[in-house]
């Protein structure tokens, strides 16, 4: 197939868009390859899952406060138990209230915009100020027609198509990390259009509801005014 000049010009700025796409959505410096080997994804996630994640058994509804408006999202911790359960034990915690957006990707098409960063920078997560150590969460991804979660590994990886039963859709709220798999904790991001290209490797686990005009305005800097837990609060379970 023939590509005119415009149409190649278009096709590598594509290009250079999902490559930038892929380092921005780390979240997290990120880790060598060596270490990488070192690590077991499956054992990782198992550990984590021991530690006495908090989960949500159902669906949840959290309010953000942004510009003096609301941005509803609905979590689902049918699909997405322990994705969806650390970030409402988060909204509980008020972590996220007055952190900023400190990454926002508009150009050259709609992508993201992202937070949950105590540090600003894409490097920091939540620290759990009764152990005083940083709270990591598994990859957790269900594939379309299954009946549990993959944890630790991408759909890829662990041999599924890349079709997992919550994509990456516009309005989908979704967990940053960095390579490794379970290095997810606080950061996450809004998909501003469709980006199937993430399904299967990041762990999505609601949308939003209403608010995504909000959504479409935010720049680098807005910040969270305050979050909270309007309804669903009882499905939260800590061991």
């Amino acid at each position: 197939m023939l590509i005119n000049q415009s149409g190649q010009r278009w096709l590598n700025r594509l290009f250079a868009a999902i490559l930038v796409f892929a380092v921005f959505l780390g979240g997290c410096s990120q880790i060598s390859n060596a270490e990488s080997e070192q690590t077991n994804p499956q054992t990782t996630a198992n550990n984590a899952m021991m530690n006495n994640l908090p989960q949500l058994n159902g669906k949840a509804t959290v309010e953000l406060m942004v510009k003096g408006s609301p941005i509803m999202l609905e979590l689902n911790g049918d699909l997405a138990p322990i994705t969806a359960g650390n970030f409402v034990d988060l909204v509980q915690r008020k972590f996220y209230d007055g952190l900023a957006f400190h990454r926002v990707v508009k150009e050259p098409q709609p992508f993201v915009v992202q937070g949950g960063d105590p540090k600003g920078n894409g490097t920091g997560g939540f620290v759990n100020p009764e152990t005083g150590q940083r709270r990591s969460i598994p990859l957790e991804i269900v594939p379309e027609g299954a009946d549990e979660p993959v944890y630790g590994k991408t759909l890829q990886q662990a041999g599924f198509e890349k079709n997992p039963e919550l994509k990456h859709d516009r309005g989908v709220l979704s967990m940053a990390r960095s390579q490794m798999p379970n290095s997810a904790s606080s950061q996450f991001f809004i998909t501003l259009a469709d980006v199937p290209f993430l399904d299967g490797d990041y762990a999505a686990f609601g949308r939003v509801t209403s608010g995504m005009d909000v959504v479409d305005t935010i720049q680098v800097g807005d910040r969270i005014e305050s979050a909270k837990v309007v309804s669903g609060a009882e499905n939260l379970v800590k061991n």
